[in-house]
């Protein structure tokens, strides 16, 4: 697959989704933040589901940014157990689905037990290519683009490219997600309406939806109303149609 795909059909590839609106959920019914993640990380697997339903070919989730470590570290541990949970649970219907794992973003500093249940993940799905299930974590979209131009610069300086050759195409070759389809799709759940320094090179040309409920209570149904909108939409990446001329 090549990152370059042909985008003048308006086929739903790739959604990429900013699942916000935990905390907040959580607040509304007097439950701590926690809960509001696990909640959070349960909706993750019907989602999932409808994507493979709709024939979508990759779904990108910012689990957790750059710039989360700022939280509670409380919150934050909660969080990585949520997903050592759902991975482990998961997993098995995942390999049966035909799908791989992938990982946006430097997991270095997550605690060793939460890399090791992803890095398994990860291995055991590796050559599963019927849909793609890329988990954003550690994930910071500014830092992703420096650490592809500082890859480029480092086969420029041993003599493996020449500075001439980068192209766009070639660039997308060193971000977390090469091999994946631009994103066709964002959805922001809970109504914010920003992207926070989320796949900013990934969303160039991407239509974005931004619905008023949370992750949690996002269910199938409201999924469906974003992907009948997206194909309600008239996407021309910089040309007109006929009717316009």
């Amino acid at each position: 697959m090549n990152n370059s795909m042909e985008q003048s059909e308006n086929k739903l590839l790739h959604v990429a989704f900013i699942m916000d609106g935990n905390g907040r959920w959580a607040k509304r019914r007097g439950l701590p933040r926690h809960l509001g993640h696990k909640a959070g990380c349960d909706r993750i697997i019907d989602i999932y589901e409808e994507c493979l339903a709709q024939g979508v070919l990759a779904m990108s989730l910012y689990a957790f940014s750059t710039e989360n470590w700022n939280r509670p570290k409380s919150e934050i541990n909660h969080l990585f157990k949520y997903l050592e949970i759902f991975f482990k649970k998961e997993i098995k219907r995942i390999i049966k689905d035909g799908s791989c794992v992938r990982i946006s973003g430097d997991i270095s500093r997550l605690p060793e037990r939460t890399q090791k249940v992803i890095n398994d993940a990860v291995e055991k799905t590796k050559d599963l290519k019927r849909f793609y299930f890329n988990i954003c974590l550690n994930y910071g979209g500014k830092a992703e683009i420096v650490r592809a131009a500082t890859l480029f610069a480092k086969e420029v300086e041993a003599g493996k490219r020449k500075p001439e050759e980068l192209t766009e195409e070639l660039f997308e070759s060193y971000l977390y997600t090469a091999g994946l389809p631009p994103v066709d799709l964002l959805i922001r759940t809970s109504g914010e309406l920003r992207t926070s320094n989320y796949l900013p090179w990934q969303l160039a040309y991407s239509e974005f939806i931004f619905p008023e409920t949370t992750w949690p209570d996002f269910t199938k149904e409201e999924f469906r109303k974003c992907i009948n909108i997206y194909y309600e939409r008239n996407r021309r990446f910089g040309t007109i149609n006929e009717k316009e001329r």
